[in-house]
């Protein structure tokens, strides 16, 4: 098929000379959102292009204008640095030693010299039209030819370009010799091939690209196919009454002339290799968020060898086929990644989201009750459908982690993900394609957007209210505890995130928090999903670092199968990677129902520690333990820490974080300062509704003190705590260890056993009724401290305390046992 009746049937299957046109290729302006707003239940374009008036039709004009002058700066660039190595080469064939002989010069660089004056002049005349449009406008009392937008005259400009295509031909007659002197020479000449592997093109923020010689070569043959769309968008945009009209249609006609006579079959361009002898090849495509723009919009994003392609997708009506629309476009060459994670919604955002939620959980609820019923179809399909739009309405606006785009030409994109495990497999995909330093042949947007119905992977966003229902999928609660994980290659601060499949009424996606920099974290964190049709669960351990983008460190997936959860606790170790975590997993299947309003964690200060460890499934509360790996992380060389306080108003201010979010809560308390970590950590005890040991322990404990044999008093002591709670029990022992820890280092930090015990005696030790004894004598409120000083200091002096056990078993399960996967 020849250019000509290629570029027409891709026209004609956009209703163009009977439609519609792909968007200006040389101009990335802004396009509409795939779905409209929230409130609106329309997915579909719109089949006619929408009405505007004559201002309007002459401002896009303007803009496309503008931006066939950019793409022209850009052109004659690649055209500077092609010709760039013809003079040197011309100069060496007169030598004993060419690198290319006269006639080989001749054949690469035939008509490129030409065409590089045809489009300077081009370039030039069209700058000066529009440099003194914008003059006119600016100063409207000037009197010039060409003031206002009706009388801006370009038509001869194009006409006169469109005349001199004749030089094209010749170039394109020449090409498969160019190509082919170039290959050979490549091959068996040393220097040319260091010549023709590493030629630049400096871009207007100074920076360099690299390409090859046949890259460079391509681009006129890219350019002359891109002719009559570039006429045909300025045609859409200029009034038929314009003194422009009918010049532009008569170089439209001209250029449409051109390209029938021309047989350039698209086997040629396929014939254009990348470094290497590397081919252009598909390796991904699927469904993203683009914002780019600011507004959220649902994408067909296709990632080649080379190239990022971002198509708008038109789903097509029966018998016809699907549609798709150019975007944008970045070469992988020189692409910069950076992930972020944890974008916050705005709040009016945030209960949109749950409006629909709750709205298609509803339905899905109505279509269920109705399958058997004798309600109509037409009822039920539009049902669906709706359920269906209100699905895409939710992949649009959800997504809060984000993948920024950098080009080195300055370029930037945005791509927005629901899925940490998504964005992950994308990221790691383009990283490692532009890792191998792959050059971009430019493409023809043309041919690559209308091949993408043939190409693509990915028929459509996958919508789980298309999906048939499926009894093996999970419906109910699923926890999963995560412990600790182990085989990392270098100490770090980790965290785990969790994701499950299924219905987007519920959060999909939960995180611990984040560990202390360590080659074996521990969290023993218990994160909970409310499940609807979840089949699997995705699993990815990430390593973060202060002022660097987080590491995905591993990543793997775990099919979710109800014959193989059980309602007790199933302790499992997977295998990401090089990383190994342990977990524990647990279903219970239920009805569930509707999404109710986002909830905040509950309170953990001035609550009952019982209380809290229930809630966390620990023994330990994560509070306590997060402060004191954060002490003993940056804090044990701190002079006089514990004993001085940090800033009332940070303390408040890092409560009230615990009090809401215990991962946001980690995340402020690696850069607060270690004085108020310890002092988080002081107050959470002496807020205690109940002291930490147990108040009727404490005329015990005042007696075992009376012992003078070390040892026997100790065991004492050890036999009087056995008697508590567990939480409180296992709490005391963590802390004591910890504090044990801090001691050891007090010849730096100058905090002895007994200074420690003086600063946490009072907070962890009371009477049971303040100043009065269990036979009703009043007790001196000095001998009261030294008392829960003492206590508190003989057990810092025993050197076989029990270790503390920091989770409640989630292996208790006599017949589990541990799971390899």
């Amino acid at each position: 098929m020849d250019v000509y009746q290629e570029a027409l049937g891709y026209l004609e299957s956009h209703r163009v000379a009977g439609g519609d046109i792909l968007e200006d290729v040389f101009h990335e302006e802004s396009v509409s959102c795939f779905l409209s707003p929230l409130s609106s239940e329309s997915i579909d374009f719109p089949d006619t292009p929408t009405p505007c008036t004559r201002e309007e039709m002459l401002e896009k004009r303007l803009v496309v204008l503008r931006g066939i002058l950019e793409s022209e700066v850009v052109y004659l660039r690649e055209l500077d640095a092609l010709l760039t190595p013809m003079k040197a080469l011309r100069a060496s064939a007169g030598t004993s030693q060419p690198v290319l002989s006269s006639q080989q010069v001749q054949t690469v660089f035939y008509q490129v010299p030409e065409l590089r004056d045809v489009h300077q002049s081009f370039f030039s005349g069209l700058k000066a039209r529009l440099s003194a449009h914008d003059q006119a406008e600016i100063s409207p009392a000037q009197e010039t030819v060409m003031c206002g937008n009706s009388e801006l005259e370009v038509g001869d400009l194009f006409l006169k370009m469109v005349n001199h295509l004749g030089l094209y031909g010749g170039f394109i007659e020449n090409y498969e010799k160019a190509v082919e002197v170039v290959r050979k020479c490549t091959q068996s000449n040393s220097r040319f091939r260091t010549l023709a592997e590493s030629m630049y093109i400096n871009g207007a923020d100074k920076a360099r690209t690299t390409y090859t010689l046949e890259a460079l070569l391509y681009k006129p043959l890219d350019r002359v196919t891109k002719t009559t769309l570039v006429l045909r968008d300025l045609l859409k945009t200029t009034p038929v009454e314009h003194k422009d009209y009918a010049a532009l249609q008569e170089a439209f006609r001209l250029s449409q002339s051109f390209l029938s006579g021309v047989n350039e079959s698209s086997q040629s361009k396929r014939e254009v290799t990348l470094t290497h002898g590397m081919r252009r090849q598909l390796m991904r495509d699927g469904f993203v968020v683009d914002v780019s723009e600011g507004v959220p919009s649902l994408r067909h994003l296709f990632l080649y060898t080379d190239l990022l392609l971002c198509t708008r997708f038109k789903h097509a009506a029966r018998g016809k086929q699907d549609q798709y629309r150019f975007s944008w476009y970045l070469p992988l060459a020189g692409l910069r990644l950076r992930w972020v994670t944890d974008q916050e919604r705005p709040p009016d955002t945030t209960v949109r989201l749950h409006t629909l939620r709750t709205k298609m959980f509803l339905l899905r609820q109505q279509l269920q009750q109705n399958a058997k019923s004798t309600r109509g179809l037409t009822w039920t399909a539009r049902s669906r459908k709706k359920l269906e739009q209100m699905e895409l309405l939710l992949l649009t606006h959800s997504p809060v982690n984000r993948l920024d785009l950098h080009s080195p030409s300055g370029k930037s994109h945005t791509l927005s993900f629901s899925s940490l495990y998504e964005l992950e497999e994308w990221r790691d995909t383009i990283h490692k394609l532009t890792t191998e330093n792959i050059e971009t042949i430019p493409p023809d947007l043309l041919t690559l957007t209308s091949a993408c119905v043939k190409l693509r992977m990915t028929q459509q966003p996958h919508l789980h209210s298309s999906d048939a229902e499926d009894e093996k999928s999970l419906c109910g609660t699923v926890a999963v505890a995560i412990h600790s994980a182990s085989g990392l290659q270098e100490a770090a601060c980790v965290y785990v995130c969790v994701e499950v499949d299924g219905y987007e009424f519920y959060d999909k996606q939960a995180q611990t928090h984040t560990s202390v920099c360590s080659l074996n974290p521990h969290w023993d964190q218990e994160l909970s999903f409310q499940v609807d049709g979840a089949q699997k669960m995705m699993v990815l351990c990430v390593s973060q670092s202060d002022g660097q983008d987080d590491t995905v460190l591993g990543k793997t997936t775990v099919q979710l199968e109800s014959k193989s959860l059980s309602s007790r606790w199933r302790r499992q170790t997977l295998q990401l990677g090089q990383v190994e975590v342990t977990l524990s997993m647990k279903y219970c299947p239920h009805q569930l129902e509707a999404p109710g309003s986002p909830t905040q964690q509950p309170p953990i200060f001035c609550v009952p520690i019982e209380t809290v460890a229930q809630q966390e499934g620990v023994l330990v509360p994560h509070v306590v333990r997060c402060c004191a790996e954060e002490v003993e992380r940056r804090g044990m060389d701190e002079v006089g820490i514990y004993r001085i306080s940090g800033s009332a108003t940070d303390i408040s201010s890092l409560k009230a974080a615990f009090n809401s979010n215990l991962r946001e809560a980690v995340t402020r308390m690696r850069c607060a300062e270690v004085n108020t970590v310890s002092g988080v950590l002081k107050l959470y005890f002496r807020e205690l509704p109940e002291p930490l040991v147990p108040a009727d322990l404490f005329q015990g404990l005042a007696n075992a003190l009376n012992i003078q044999d070390m040892n026997s008093r100790l065991d004492a002591m050890l036999s009087l705590l056995e008697s508590t709670p567990d939480v409180n029990r296992n709490t005391f022992l963590y802390l004591l260890h910890h504090l044990q820890r801090v001691a050891q280092r007090q010849d730096v930090n100058k905090m002895t056993l007994l200074n420690l015990a003086t600063v946490f005696g009072p907070s962890l030790l009371r009477p049971p009724v303040a100043g009065v004894e269990h036979n009703g004598a009043t007790v001196d409120i000095s001998q009261e401290v030294v008392i829960q000083v003492q206590v508190v200091f003989s057990y810092l002096q025993s050197n076989n305390l029990p270790e503390a056990q920091t989770s409640a078993p989630y292996n208790a399960d006599a017949e589990d046992e541990t799971t390899h996967l």
